[in-house]
């Protein structure tokens, strides 16, 4: 009778990890980029709206494909979370400016 042979568990961990930051940190800085463009392009509130959300499709991709094209699941989350942040920061800067 063949053994199976299985997966290291600290692979299986990494591959876990590198779903949760393409899915949730995928998600985070798609819905980001999407109130940024939205805040920030110059036209008219509807038209920025539809381009902040129709463009979050291709940030979402793009996080995706960060996260599974690097070589650890550190930087996976880290090439993630650090336009997240960056995209956090101009939306709270546009807001400040709109209320202002």
């Amino acid at each position: 009778m063949k053994s199976k042979t299985s997966v290291p568990a600290l692979y299986r961990l990494a591959v876990t990890s590198r779903v949760l930051a393409a899915v949730v940190g995928g998600y985070l800085m798609a819905s980001l980029a999407a109130i940024c463009l939205a805040l920030w392009m110059p036209t008219s509130r509807a038209d920025a709206v539809i381009t902040g959300m129709m463009s979050s499709f291709v940030f979402y991709l793009l996080a995706v494909l960060w996260c599974f094209a690097c070589r650890t699941a550190w930087r996976a989350w880290f090439g993630v979370m650090l336009p997240s942040a960056a995209f956090a920061t101009l939306a709270g800067v546009g807001m400040w400016m709109v209320r202002t």
